[in-house]
C-alpha cells in the first residue's frame, strides 16, 4: 500500500512501475523511436537511424534506454538487433495518442 492505495497487480500498476515507463520515454526521441518500431516491427538501430535522421550514437543509447524501460524488446539476428514493440511498449502507445 503506498500513499493509502491498494495495488491489484492485475489492474493497476504501482506509482514506482509507472515511473519506469513514464522514464523511460521522457524524450522526444525516445517517443519518435517507439513509433518508428511500431510501423516497422523488427527494425535495427541503422534503419532506425537512418528513418529518424538521427545520429547513431544518439539513436542506439535512447533504443538502449526503451529496452531497459520495458518498452522495446530487442532480438539478435546475427550482427544486428532487431527491435519490436514490448507489451507495455504497445500500451503506452496507444496511451500517448490520447493525447
Amino acid at each position: 500500500m503506498l500513499w493509502g492505495i491498494e495495488y491489484n497487480k492485475n489492474k493497476m500498476k504501482t506509482p514506482k512501475q509507472l515511473e519506469r515507463y513514464f522514464k523511460g520515454a521522457a524524450n522526444h526521441w525516445r517517443i519518435a523511436i517507439l513509433c518508428a518500431v511500431e510501423k516497422n516491427d523488427g527494425i535495427a538501430v541503422e534503419d532506425i537511424t537512418n528513418e529518424l535522421g538521427g545520429n547513431f550514437k544518439t539513436i542506439s543509447q535512447h533504443t538502449r534506454s526503451l529496452v531497459q524501460a520495458g518498452l522495446l524488446n530487442k532480438k539478435y539476428r546475427g550482427r544486428q538487433v532487431a527491435h519490436s514493440l514490448s507489451p507495455y511498449g504497445k500500451s503506452f502507445l496507444r496511451f500517448m495518442r490520447t493525447f
